[in-house]
């Protein structure tokens, strides 16, 4: 059973949160949130986020004060990697089980109504814009494990293109290697839709335009990292689960849409033919996941980030340690669901374990 909540509480569950720095204001109010100061970008990071999630019940995670950046950027990881952070953050009541919240997104999925973003003029991301000078590790982008290929911008991140035949707008979470100042590695894993939008451009002998946010409403995250259908937007996905439409800014460059609240967006293109040494990762397997092997470059032409930016992190760790419970909780509703239309009955529970 799900436990009660006062109404004010309810409510401050239930409604949308704006952006991830709401987000984090409401897991900090819930007690889901460390803070830790001082935590390098160089493996500290990555060492510090094992050993909390090595307790029974991690909190999301905040490092701030990191050596070498100014004081008011940050970095968050964990922001949906537990049951109670997950409900928090769709909106569902506070989960004795986690099969409470495979329960209620099962529920929310009956009733569940894509909603397109909302175009605007301005936002809080373009309260810094840089087009010359271009330099991504002003950021602190970690190395989280010690074999890594190199420091890591995006692994919280959300990349965005524009199918050139459909016009349909992909947000997907692969994951980027910073190549140089300028220069960010991604790797899309084959199948991806974030691939197959690439290869249209690459057949056409065009570059690929994208974006890359590094740091967003963790709803946006989630909807990055889970399998929806072909031409649905992720945007769309998470503001049906949000109850009211992101608001998008149209990048100077290429005109793809961004979060208008995000934290820090990188907008550049994948050139056919330039690549560079990518890899290896650790990765939510619990292993170095595919060696170094050239893969597609991502020219940066354009920063914007917000004021004191906060950099999203997905800190993979070895197995049961990680807790991917979004990829769990969605992944055990749309088992359960199919298992119920092949005509089995009476099923009293679907889990979706971690990788590994």
């Amino acid at each position: 059973m799900n436990k009660p909540l006062a109404a004010n509480l309810w409510n401050e569950y239930t409604r949308p949160h704006a952006d991830l720095r709401e987000a984090i204001e409401r897991l900090e109010r819930a007690g889901e949130l460390r803070r830790i100061r001082g935590a390098d970008w160089k493996l500290e990071m990555g060492t510090l986020a094992e050993i909390v999630y090595r307790e029974d019940s991690p909190p999301a995670i905040l490092f701030e004060d990191i050596p070498g950046y100014p004081k008011g950027f940050r970095a968050i990881s964990g922001a949906t990697n537990s049951a109670k952070r997950l409900a928090l953050l769709l909106g569902f009541p506070v989960p004795s089980h986690p099969l409470d919240v495979v329960r209620a997104y099962r529920d929310r999925m009956k009733t569940h109504k894509p909603i397109p973003p909302r175009v605007v003029k301005d936002g809080p991301v373009l309260e810094n814009v840089f087009k010359s000078n271009i330099d991504v590790l002003k950021f602190p982008a970690p190395l989280l494990h010690e074999h890594d290929g190199g420091r890591y911008i995006g692994t919280d991140d959300l990349v965005i293109m524009r199918d050139p035949e459909q016009n349909w707008v992909n947000c997907g979470t692969y994951r980027a290697m910073v190549q140089g100042p300028d220069r960010v590695g991604l790797w899309i894993s084959p199948g991806k839709h974030g691939r197959q939008i690439r290869e249209k451009y690459w057949k056409r002998g065009k570059p690929c335009p994208v974006l890359i946010s590094c740091g967003h409403d963790p709803l946006l995250f989630l909807a990055g990292g889970n399998e929806i259908r072909f031409g649905l937007s992720e945007y769309d996905y998470a503001a049906g689960h949000r109850g009211v439409p992101y608001e998008v800014i149209e990048s100077e460059l290429y005109g793809l849409p961004m979060p208008a609240h995000a934290e820090i967006v990188l907008e550049g293109a994948m050139h056919p033919g330039e690549t560079a040494p990518e890899g290896p990762f650790g990765e939510f397997t619990g292993y170095y996941a595919g060696g170094r092997t050239p893969q597609p470059v991502v020219r940066v032409e354009r920063i914007y980030h917000r004021n004191d930016p906060i950099l999203g992190l997905a800190c993979p760790m070895v197995p049961p340690s990680d807790f991917s419970y979004s990829k769990c909780v969605m992944k055990a509703g749309m088992i359960w669901d199919e298992v119920e239309r092949a005509g089995l009955s009476g099923v009293r529970g679907v889990w979706v374990h971690e990788h590994g």
